[in-house]
């Protein structure tokens, strides 16, 4: 063999060599089951859209729960002062908690999404196959999600409601009193949430994210799937679309549920809170809602929901066009999911 034959060679067999990885690549990818790439690529979308919106989410939990010297503040002011006040990484206290939350939550919910919405179509035929499918099977996966993962969730409005309160100083000539030091991280918060009101106590406040959740789920997935029926078809694939319908469902759900929003938070941080507001205990997610229209106001409803739509675009945007590519990357396509649910049943 001559030297000029040898970079030939040597390319064809790198080339070889490369096609036998991707090939094993893509076996071991076709033989994984539907809901584990499901829950894959949800966790992933939900990773990243969480990180990506974490000091607006911070912000927002400052705002509902009143922290004394942030529910006044508008979103720069606020984000200064816990720069200042905690430098740069306070803005991702909680996130921690959060990403924990998120990704199995996420996880589950897209996967549940897709895992009912086939068996919907498999045994309600009556039903069709439009986003009323997609309604029903949103909110059924919310639900879902919110169960298993609640506990996280509570960690995280702790954590982050705890270390802007926990330092002692003096707000307009008030000095803060404080009912307990902060727990640091997830177990601790967890484990002292347990000792105080057992399991009872890790879902406090799940009544209003429940029915939150369920109207809410279903409405994002129902208007994305909607928005996405009116996009011509050649452009339905578009990065900019998806972005675009995420956005847009994510806005609509949380407009309409809110004010539950708020409810949970409060509920979550109740015996956390100073004197200055005292221990809030709502009967229920109606009681909770009545109660602080009557003693603080219905603004109070929608504390930090201006900051919210500034999230929400970024977060749902990222969450629901992440999701859709990654099942595209593991090679999920329709016909083989709803197979998958036939088969199965």
């Amino acid at each position: 063999m001559n030297s000029s034959q040898e970079p030939t060679l040597s390319a064809n067999v790198a080339g070889l060599m490369d096609n036998a990885s991707l090939q094993r690549e893509k076996s071991s990818l076709d033989a994984m089951p539907v809901y584990v790439k499901e829950l894959i690529a949800g966790g992933f979308a939900g990773a990243l859209s969480k990180t990506s919106v974490a000091p607006l989410e911070r912000v927002k939990i400052l705002w509902q729960t009143r922290t004394p010297g942030y529910h006044s503040h508008g979103v720069y002011q606020s984000l200064n002062r816990i720069v200042k006040n905690e430098g740069f990484l306070g803005l991702y206290k909680g996130n921690g908690a959060s990403v924990i939350r998120i990704v199995p939550y996420a996880a589950l919910h897209f996967m549940t999404y897709d895992r009912y919405k086939c068996w919907i179509l498999d045994n309600c035929p009556m039903l069709g196959s439009g986003p009323v499918v997609d309604l029903l099977a949103g909110s059924a996966a919310g639900g879902t999600s919110v169960l298993f993962t609640y506990p996280l969730d509570l960690a995280r409005t702790k954590l982050a409601y705890q270390v802007a309160d926990t330092r002692g100083s003096i707000e307009n000539g008030l000095k803060l009193v404080h009912s307990r030091p902060a727990q640091n991280g997830i177990k601790g918060v967890l484990t002292s949430v347990y000792k105080e009101g057992g399991v009872r106590g890790l879902y406090r406040g799940v009544g209003p994210t429940l029915t939150g959740i369920l109207p809410y789920a279903g409405l994002k997935f129902y208007m994305y799937e909607k928005l996405k029926m009116h996009v011509p078809e050649e452009h339905r694939k578009s990065i900019l679309m998806r972005l675009s319908c995420g956005a847009l469902a994510g806005l609509f759900g949380q407009t309409v549920t809110y004010p539950l929003d708020v409810v949970k938070r409060q509920m979550q941080v109740g015996s956390l809170q100073n004197s200055v507001h005292g221990e809030v205990r709502y009967k229920n997610a109606f009681d909770g809602l009545r109660t602080i229209a009557a003693n603080q106001g219905w603004r109070q409803l929608f504390a930090g929901v201006s900051i919210n739509y500034i999230r929400i675009v970024p977060s749902a945007a990222i969450s629901f066009t992440t999701y859709d590519m990654m099942k595209a990357w593991l090679g999920i396509s329709p016909q083989h999911k709803k197979s998958q649910s036939s088969s199965a049943t």
